[in-house]
């Protein structure tokens, strides 16, 4: 039989996609991107934003008439959307058709909950949050064979005003170190060139009975996986930008020279409000840090625009910050209210026309940063990590240097997952254009 995994959201619902696919893998499910030809789908989903959650709606409502075709399918929704009550009510009442709801701390489970299914069970709702236990020796099936996402942690301590992830992905949580360099250390040995160490702030990783923090982590990756080529990390939290940390990516070469560092207002009055616990004049004072230490270093980050009560000042200080940052790239949101968090009943909601003239604003000012930080990387030399071919027109082979920027120049699938010397000629919109050395 075959099995879909339709994944929604961040690179951790991604990796934990991964997992379910192993899960299924070892069950003898045969794996298709395609719903229509399944026996089995599930749905991982992401609770970010509005838009996120509509979209899973309107996905799983299709599979009504499929089901209706084939009453023996599996339709099952797991993730972060799932975790919530209110939605795993809402697929009780409304969509019948549809046989599991998993939170985000029982997809280990999965096997278990399928037999139960297939062996006669009714409609199975599970969303028991476990109490700091992270299941460990899960089965993964790796979507590629040169990048890999491997989790550190889970879960989140800081409670954002407007953010839904702590209640969904429960309290912080963080793997022995032992586990992760020996995954590591596995994906090196099959070939593996990058690996992303993913948190919802790995700043805060405290492992092995909270004697082993972040930068200590990257280095025992550092210098007991030298087989792997490049090591990326995300997401920061300013908050928790240690010195050590800094230090670590100054020192140890193969750790990448990117860090994404999501700022989201310019405001110190806006981030007060969203409980970020930092000011932008701490902020830029990392930054300068950062630059200091690691002059080659390149930021991204993320900003929402209209959080309740934004000013006109407020937002034109976020227009100056990412002016004066200079970021090679920024995720730009419209604030989107969350049910159960603490901005969804603030006073001053932003009207949407409001949000929707400041998100054009600030990409504007944000492509012209771009435009104009590129610049200075024509003339220069760089490696990139290949991670396709784009054949629009002529066959243009594209990958990203060490520091997060992408390069596209002349080559075919061939070069697809190798490393290679490029030469920066020129740059358009949010990449950089190369020829081979």
């Amino acid at each position: 039989p075959l099995a879909c995994v339709v994944t929604f959201g961040c690179q951790q619902n991604v990796s934990d996609s991964e997992r379910l696919k192993g899960e299924l893998s070892e069950m003898g499910y045969g794996l298709t991107d395609d719903i229509n030809e399944a026996q089995f789908i599930i749905f991982n989903t992401c609770a970010v934003r509005e838009h996120a959650e509509d979209r899973v709606y309107g996905n799983v409502g299709v599979t009504k008439a499929l089901k209706k075709q084939n009453p023996n399918i599996i339709v099952a929704v797991c993730g972060c959307m799932a975790q919530r009550q209110s939605v795993a009510d809402k697929i009780k009442r409304s969509y019948p058709y549809v046989d599991m709801v998993l939170g985000t701390q029982v997809q280990h489970r999965l096997p278990e909950f399928i037999y139960k299914r297939l062996s006669g069970s009714g409609r199975i709702f599970e969303l028991e949050l476990l109490n700091g236990e992270i299941p460990e020796n899960v089965p993964i099936k790796r979507d590629g064979t040169f990048k890999g996402w491997l989790p550190i942690m889970y879960g989140c301590d800081n409670f954002c005003t407007y953010c839904i992830v702590p209640y969904v992905r429960g309290r912080e949580r963080s793997r022995n170190s032992a586990d992760i360099v020996n995954e590591v250390k596995g994906l090196a040995l099959a070939g593996f060139k990058e690996v992303t160490l993913l948190g919802q702030n790995v700043n805060s990783y405290k492992g092995d009975g909270e004697t082993t923090d972040f930068p200590a982590l990257l280095r025992m990756v550092h210098d007991q996986v030298p087989e792997l080529k490049r090591i990326r990390f995300m997401t920061s939290h300013p908050k928790d930008l240690s010195s050590g940390l800094i230090d670590a990516m100054a020192e140890l070469p193969r750790v990448c020279k990117h860090i994404h560092l999501p700022v989201q207002s310019g405001s110190s009055r806006i981030l007060k409000l969203m409980n970020r616990c930092y000011t932008r004049e701490k902020y830029i004072e990392e930054v300068q840090q950062l630059r200091a230490k690691v002059p080659e270093i390149e930021l991204t980050t993320d900003i929402i625009v209209g959080f309740p009560g934004e000013t006109e000042a407020d937002f034109k200080e976020t227009l100056s910050l990412v002016e004066q940052v200079g970021y090679s790239a920024a995720y730009t949101f419209m604030y989107s209210p969350r049910k159960g968090t603490a901005a969804a009943t603030m006073p001053d909601q932003i009207p949407d026309e409001v949000k929707h003239d400041r998100l054009e604003r600030l990409n504007e000012v944000q492509s012209k940063v771009l435009r104009n930080g590129n610049m200075k990387y024509i003339g220069t030399y760089g490696e990139v990590l290949v991670e396709g071919c784009d054949h629009r027109s002529e066959p243009m082979a594209y990958g990203k240097l060490s520091n997060f920027k992408m390069v596209y120049f002349p080559g075919d699938d061939s070069l697809v997952g190798s490393m290679r010397n490029v030469k920066i000629t020129g740059s358009q919109n949010n990449s950089l254009i190369g020829e081979l050395v």
